[in-house]
């Protein structure tokens, strides 16, 4: 699977080590950056892999800062993104399930990296259930 991934400085670390676990899982995976700790504005990382995801370029995206919030507000102003803040397996399984959630967002200062590692794997193995669901996702956009 393509997946886009990026954040702040905040979840540097996370995005690393989940780079190297998600392509040792076999998916193709591109770095939106920041490329270090160094303080940045999680907009200028966020944006530009929302649109790649919008556009199809990527199946999924990651994005991971510190609350998640900034990276899930900021992706879900792009149409056709919708970015689910998760902090639990169930949360991450139930975001693609039922919502067709296609960028899952990490709060880094308030999960481990392990439950980080797996909610991003069952983000990325969890399809979409369509029938109902399928109906009040396309109710979304504006």
């Amino acid at each position: 699977m393509k997946i886009a991934i990026g954040g702040d400085h905040a979840g540097f670390e996370y995005k690393s080590e989940l780079l190297e676990y998600l392509k040792s899982e076999g998916h193709e995976l591109k770095d939106f950056g920041p490329y270090s700790s160094d303080s940045v504005d999680y907009p200028d990382f966020a944006h530009p892999l929302s649109e790649a995801v919008q556009n199809n370029i990527f199946e999924l995206g990651i994005l991971i800062c510190g609350s998640g919030n900034g990276v899930a507000m900021t992706a879900n102003k792009h149409e056709g993104i919708r970015a689910a803040l998760c902090w639990q397996v169930e949360l991450a399984e139930l975001a693609r399930s039922h919502n067709n959630a296609n960028i899952i967002c990490i709060p880094s200062r308030f999960v481990g990296l392990d439950l980080a590692k797996e909610m991003a794997a069952a983000f990325v193995k969890t399809p979409f259930e369509g029938g109902r669901h399928d109906r009040r996702v396309t109710k979304i956009n504006c």
